[in-house]
């Protein structure tokens, strides 16, 4: 059964039955649909008209009888008419609703409800609608018994030989004098519907099979027994029978496919003699090859190995690499051999030994791994080259230049050898020539200080005789160009005499990449705060509109505005104009690239700055702004553009954690939240102190917080820039950032700035 399945789960025939299947139950379907539906429609209107014309008959059929008030008669019209198989009910109401003449006589003189479905047709108006369209005086309701039946009804209209009669006398303001309502059974319409509803679900059963049955011989005699042939064919040719006849079959679709099989062989065969050939030639180079070369299995036991092997080693059939190699009873405990089984890549190094004749051999060697067709690593290649007589020499120049090698080709980084009075450069290694002269003649000679701009040459040249460290220093290389490096300075002795030993490190590519990543936390910031800006704009505008239209309104209705009202109207569309300017303008210089400045800053400004973007964001949300802060805070050296940054990804990080904290609980009646900022002095550093309500720091990520790429937030919804770029900027700044549990149980983010001693307005480039 589970084969059974399993073949019809994956046959075409089934596959191609099913979706034609589909598609023709689908096509079948909207057309029977259509069909019926219109054939309703039309025999519905067919019975209503006939129903209508009936109706008219028989009020024109009663209409003379009804003048002469022959009741005789016109029940005899009724009852005649009545006895025709589809009608069921043909009565006559008065005003009243009463029945005055009916075809069932048990109905005789009933008083119906006025509301009821016949009545209520005319009685919905008062008075009621001398005349009537046919689709409101028609109606379609079960009867008894289960079947359908439409009822028409016939308003008796007050003529006037009605109005005028002696005998008959109605009154001349009286438009209707009753109803005439005929009722006739649906019965054979519905049986008509049915049947023929049946009849399309035979036909689109029977197409369907019909179909099937023909889609899976057509494929069973023209596609799967000529593919079956050609199985036969390709299996042939996985034994080895390149030239096999394969019947290729006489189908155009087919025929193609089986000369391609053919071909197919007949190329694996002549691809199959050049492998033979390539084979043997490499074989030929693998024993001539002027490197010794062996293949080890796992067990690190020589599997194959070239002449040079042999006749360097003379290995015995079964021995171990080692054993041949170094002769060794184990491994060599750092094995290349046994890394290539294990990460299966290349691994190249030295190594050394003793050879046949005795005495210390030195080679290079280089592993591969040896894979079958599947891809597991069967065995490792090694290839080694003796290197005996270079080292020999290499460890010769080695010990005549040590010193000179310990000073210099062990350092990665530019160093300098330069005279301690006058900075004069005495020696350098290749890495400084790469830097700062790439090409150019030696630089011994020239004094150090040309490296530094001259409007800070004579600063540094004090530095670099006072201090061990100095970090990032502007230097001027040969080309012009200027970089960033950080220096660190050690008095040492060379050639009898005191130098400078200066190590230089570049540092250029890094602040660059500092000063992108800084940009994109701005504008990853930008993104964050982009629902706020919208509130911020969205008051300033609905003023400038709303002033906009009612002068509109007025000028549309021609009507005078008083001068008063204008000018107020104007004067609130350029404040309000100016407002959103601002902040357009604000978002433009926090975007904006620059470097860091240290300037004189008044943080109580930069912190209401920031603010400004938030207010109506934070408000939306139900989140208050306590403000604790000390007027009279002394002003600190900073670059507010940069403070600003800071400030902003505190607020965003706090606005999260309360939102984060409402998450957590499911509240839907949320509590006030705030966030509370701080500001005072205390030991000659000024504090800024940002609290907030919401979830707080979990264990074991405070030391964590400023690391970079690290967030608590949920995924896309945080970078783990913020925190890690405002502890720089906050450190470029001279300044210290904390983070604790707050009084409220959020997180409480402390910074502190020292307050310099001589504080004056001059920019001070960092």
């Amino acid at each position: 059964m589970t084969r059974l399945l399993h073949y019809i789960r994956h046959s075409l025939v089934f596959k191609l039955i099913i979706i034609v299947g589909l598609t023709m139950i689908l096509s079948i379907s909207l057309w029977a649909y259509f069909n019926i539906e219109n054939f309703k429609a039309q025999n519905m209107k067919t019975h209503i008209d006939s129903t209508d014309r009936l109706s008219n008959s028989i009020k024109l059929g009663t209409h003379y009888a009804m003048m002469l008030n022959s009741r005789d008669d016109i029940n005899q019209i009724i009852n005649n008419i009545a006895r025709q198989p589809e009608i069921e009910n043909i009565r006559i109401y008065n005003k009243d609703g009463q029945i005055k003449f009916t075809n069932q006589a048990r109905e005789m003189d009933q008083i119906s409800d006025i509301k009821a479905v016949a009545c209520d047709i005319c009685h919905k108006l008062d008075p009621p609608p001398s005349d009537l369209p046919l689709e409101e005086r028609t109606r379609i309701f079960y009867s008894p018994k289960g079947h359908r039946l439409l009822g028409i009804v016939q308003p008796i209209r007050n003529d006037p030989g009605c109005s005028s009669s002696d005998c008959h006398f109605h009154p001349e303001g009286q438009t209707i004098l009753g109803a005439l309502d005929v009722v006739v059974s649906l019965m054979d319409t519905d049986r008509q519907v049915v049947k023929m509803e049946k009849g399309v679900f035979k036909l689109a059963v029977s197409t369907i099979l019909v179909t099937s049955v023909i889609i899976f011989f057509t494929i069973l005699t023209f596609v799967k027994k000529p593919i079956i042939k050609l199985v036969e064919g390709t299996r042939l040719i996985a034994k080895g029978d390149y030239d096999a006849d394969i019947d290729i079959g006489s189908a155009q679709e087919i025929r193609p496919l089986g000369e391609a099989i053919r071909k197919m062989g007949k190329e694996i065969g002549r691809h199959q003699a050049q492998l033979k050939k390539q084979k043997n030639e490499y074989q030929t180079l693998f024993d001539n090859a002027p490197c010794m070369i062996a293949v080890q299995d796992r067990n690190f036991q020589l599997i194959q190995y070239n002449r040079v092997f042999k006749e360097r080693f003379d290995p015995q059939p079964g021995d171990f690499c080692y054993t041949a190699y170094k002769g060794l009873d184990e491994k060599c405990p750092d094995c290349p051999v046994e890394k290539t089984f294990a990460d299966g890549k290349s691994h190249y190094g030295e190594t050394e030994g003793m050879g046949r004749q005795g005495g210390k051999k030195h080679w290079i060697f280089i592993t591969a791994p040896v894979m079958d067709e599947k891809g597991n690593i069967v065995a490792a290649m090694e290839m080694s080259i003796d290197i005996t007589r270079r080292r020999n020499l290499e460890k010769d120049l080695q010990k005549s230049e040590e010193k000179y090698h310990a000073i210099f080709n062990n350092m990665f980084n530019p160093v300098f050898v330069v005279d301690q009075k006058d900075l004069q450069i005495l020696d350098c290694n290749i890495k400084a020539m790469e830097l700062y002269q790439p090409g150019g003649p030696d630089m011994a000679g020239k004094p150090f200080s040309d490296f530094f701009p001259d409007e800070e040459k004579e600063a540094l040249v004090r530095q670099v005789k006072t201090r061990k460290e100095i970090a990032k220093v502007r230097h001027v290389k040969a080309n012009g160009h200027r970089i960033d490096v950080d220096m660190w300075v050690a008095p040492a002795r060379y050639s009898g005499q005191n130098v400078f030993l200066i190590t230089i490190n570049d540092i250029t590519r890094r602040l660059e990449t500092e000063q992108h990543l800084l940009h994109a936390s701005k504008m990853a910031t930008l993104g964050e705060m982009s629902t706020g800006i919208a509130h911020e704009l969205n008051q300033p505008l609905s003023v400038i509109k709303s002033s906009s239209s009612f002068c509109l309104k007025k000028i549309d209705k021609q009507e005078p505005i008083s001068e008063e009202i204008f000018c107020k109207l104007i004067s609130k569309i350029d404040t309000n104009v100016d407002r959103a300017e601002k902040i357009i303008q604000h978002m433009r210089q926090f975007a904006r690239k620059s470097d860091i400045r240290l300037v004189r800053t008044c943080i109580n400004d930069v912190l209401h700055q920031t603010f400004e973007m938030f207010n109506q964001q934070l408000k939306i949300r139900g989140i208050q702004v306590v403000w604790e802060k000390n007027d009279d805070l002394p002003d600190i050296l900073a670059d507010p553009g940069r403070l600003e940054q800071v400030f902003i990804n505190l607020v965003i990080n706090a606005k999260d954690a309360i939102e984060a904290k409402w998450a957590a609980r499911g509240d839907q009646a949320r509590e006030e939240e705030r966030i509370t900022i701080q500001t005072f002095v205390a030991d000659s550093q000024v504090y800024i102190r940002i609290m907030d309500t919401g979830i707080g720091i979990k264990k074991g990520t405070k030391d964590r917080l400023f690391e970079p790429f690290f967030t608590t937030k949920e995924v896309g919804k945080g970078t783990g820039l913020g925190l890690s770029i405002s502890y720089g900027i906050i450190r470029e700044c001279n300044g210290d950032i904390r983070v604790g549990r707050g009084r409220d149980g959020g997180a409480e983010f402390t910074i502190i700035f020292p307050v310099p001693e001589n504080l004056t307005d001059d920019i001070v480039y960092a």
